[in-house]
Formats: structure tokens, C-alpha cells, sequence
């Protein structure tokens, strides 16, 4: 029988030797994790548990079904509504994730006769969600708004729709979108803005709203785009907007439409992480002030640390296979900081992502600022 398969032989063997593989590991017994999402370290906080369990005692563990056939539950429809007056919308939909949410929406809204605007470090579900739209697609560069303005001018009245779609933060250098800028943009020439807030949700802002309500626009954007499974340590990912939007996405969001919805346990349990975000305004500042102290230790110590304001703290290394090492070597020191390779970061720009919580101590931090030392002699 002739083996089908043969080419992935010598094609791995390229991409492990550049340092480019990847594979999945479980958790080390005893490292500290500055790796996970779980900004505000609620994913093991004892009353969003609870929440979890007492829902899956009342429904069941999974939902059984799609939304619109009989997967959603009044777990679901209590936190949309929760979630909409968290976003201080009139609405918003769940999806199973935050990349299917994106995916979804995106390719909702439109289709081949419109057009995409799209930052150039846009998250792979923004660019995965233009790219199954459909829809003509202009890249600007990074965070450049006199390009992007350059664009929507130039294609003035030639397309049947637009859309503008950016990270809120951008996820492997923890740096804002210049949002103010952008809905400016977005007004005058009456385009769609998406925004991906699932790094923004519950950390910036002064109500926790994400990188636009940070930057003082969450009222003009027109899609919310936000996850349940990072900052709200639980799973899944929803769009807030207008009743108009949530109703259309409804009906025309294939991942919505054609996916198990998420279990109860999991809906109420992100219930309960959005009700501390928003009773216990400390943990962002906490989080917030824990990212700032280890940024400017490792600057001061002489590691390219970008300018970012939240608990994503990138250390560029450059090459792949020296990142891997400086990986590995602070897992020796007993820590879990994963190493970022192209083709998730440009070529040149591997590095290592930190990642900090409101639950790591200053004695984790101190730790950490030692072992980067340590392990770069």
C-alpha cells in the first residue's frame, strides 16, 4: 500500500531543524506558570467553581445540542444578558470560542463585493474569519492609522460594504490599537468596526471593558468580539452590539448555527468571573502593577522588553532555537515561560512570552527577574 503520507517525513524534519516544531506538553508538577491567560486568576477562584458545579448538577454537563435547537440553556441567556449590560449594549450571543466567534461574525457581515481592513498583526481568527469571508482584503501595517486612512479613501463608493477588524491588544506584543484613532476613521467613512477584545476584557479600562473603553471609545465601536476563556477564566467567546447585529449573527454565524453550545457549568461559571470583575476592581490593578514591575526589571537588566501597558510581557530573543533554549533553561529554574516562534510571530521576532496574573506574588516576580538572569549568563 503506497504511503500517502511520506511528504510530512521530510517536510517536519525542515521545520524541527529551523526550531519551529511544536508538540503538546502537560504541566510540569511545581513550575510557576507565567504562560496561562487567566489574567485575573479566576479560572481556580473557589466561587467561580462553585458556580460551575452547582450548574452542572441542575442541567447536566453537555449541552446535547446546537443553540437554536435545544443547547440554549437560562445559564446562556442569563449571562448574554449579563454580558450586554456589561458591554452596555443592547444585546449580546455566545459562541464556543473565541475564534469561532470572530470566524463566524466576520464571515457574517461580508462577503465577496465588500472589502476588509485589517491590521497587519491581527490574531489568526481575524485573518482566518477575512479570509473565509470572501471579502477583498487590505493589510495595513501595524497600528498605522495615516495607512489605513489612506486606504479607506482611496476605496471610497467602490465597495458594497466595509469593515475594519483589529486586535483590541495585540496578543504577542501586549500593545493597545490606537482604538481612538480608528473609530475616528470608522465615523467618517461609515465603516463596520470589529474589535477582538479577548486580551482587553476585564483587564483595561476603568470598568474592565477592554483596550476601547481604555482608550475611551467602547460606545462607537460597532462589534464587540470578547472571549470567556482568559481573563474570565472559563471557555468560549462572545459578540456584543445592537439587537440587530445579535439577531443577524443568529442566523447567518455558521459557528453558532452548526455548533454544540457550551455546557452550562462552563456558562455559569464565566457568570459568576464577569460578576467579580466587576466587584473587585483590585485584581486589574493588581495585574496591571505586577506586569509593570517585571517589565521594567527585565528592561533595566538589558532584555528587549516592547513598551506595553498589561500583563503581556514579550522578551525578544530573535531566532527560534534560542528562544527554545532560554525556555528551557528557565524550566530547569522552575519556570513555565513559553517560547513564541514564526509563523506566530514575524520571522525574527521569536521570543519569550510572559504572562502575568493578579495571583502571582512579588516573591514570583523576584523570582522570576532572577531566573531570567540566571539563565541568560
Amino acid at each position: 500500500m503506497s504511503d500517502s503520507l511520506a511528504w510530512i517525513d521530510a517536510e517536519s524534519a525542515e521545520w524541527n531543524g529551523r526550531g519551529l516544531n511544536r508538540r503538546l506538553r502537560t504541566p510540569v508538577p511545581g513550575l510557576r506558570n507565567f504562560a496561562s491567560n487567566d489574567y485575573l486568576g479566576l479560572a481556580s477562584d473557589p466561587r467561580v467553581i462553585k458556580a460551575a458545579i452547582e450548574a452542572a448538577e441542575r442541567h447536566g454537563w453537555g449541552a446535547g445540542a446546537s443553540p437554536l435547537v435545544s443547547g440554549w440553556t437560562a445559564e446562556h441567556e442569563v449571562l448574554a444578558r449579563d454580558l450586554a449590560d456589561f458591554e452596555q449594549v443592547e444585546a449580546a450571543v455566545l459562541f464556543p470560542s473565541g475564534y469561532a466567534a470572530n470566524v463566524g461574525t466576520i464571515a457574517a457581515l461580508v462577503s465577496k463585493p465588500d472589502v476588509i481592513y485589517s491590521d497587519r498583526l491581527n490574531h489568526a481568527c481575524l485573518i482566518d474569519g477575512s479570509r473565509i469571508s470572501g471579502a477583498t482584503i487590505r493589510v495595513y501595517p501595524h497600528a498605522d492609522v495615516d495607512s489605513l486612512s489612506a486606504l479607506l479613501a482611496n476605496d471610497s463608493g467602490r465597495f458594497r460594504r466595509s469593515l475594519i477588524v483589529t486586535d483590541g491588544v495585540f496578543s504577542m506584543d501586549g500593545d493597545l490599537a490606537p482604538l481612538d484613532r480608528i473609530a475616528e476613521l470608522a465615523d467618517r467613512y461609515q465603516t463596520m468596526l470589529l474589535v477582538d477584545e479577548a486580551h482587553g476584557t476585564g483587564v483595561y479600562g476603568p470598568d474592565g471593558r477592554g483596550a476601547a473603553s481604555e482608550c475611551g471609545v467602547a460606545n462607537r465601536v460597532t462589534i464587540k468580539v470578547g472571549t470567556l476563556s482568559k481573563a474570565l477564566g472559563s471557555v468560549g467567546g462572545f459578540v456584543a452590539g445592537s439587537r440587530r447585529l445579535v439577531d443577524w449573527l443568529t442566523n447567518h454565524a455558521r459557528p453558532l448555527i452548526f455548533s454544540t453550545a457550551s455546557p452550562a457549568s462552563t456558562v455559569a461559571a464565566a457568570r459568576e468571573a464577569l460578576r467579580i470583575v466587576g466587584t473587585e476592581p483590585e485584581r486589574r490593578v493588581r495585574v496591571r502593577a505586577n506586569a509593570e514591575r517585571l517589565r521594567s526589571a527585565l528592561f533595566a537588566f538589558g532584555f528587549d522588553v516592547p513598551k506595553s501597558t498589561g500583563p503581556i510581557v514579550p522578551v525578544i530573543i530573535g531566532e527560534p532555537l534560542t528562544a527554545l533554549s532560554l525556555s528551557e533553561r528557565l524550566i530547569e529554574r522552575g519556570f513555565f515561560v513559553p517560547a513564541i516562534r514564526p509563523p506566530t510571530v514575524p520571522e525574527g521576532t521569536a521570543r519569550l512570552r510572559i504572562c502575568v496574573s493578579a495571583r502571582h506574588s512579588d516573591s514570583d516576580l523576584d523570582a522570576l527577574i532572577l531566573a531570567f538572569r540566571e539563565a541568560r549568563a
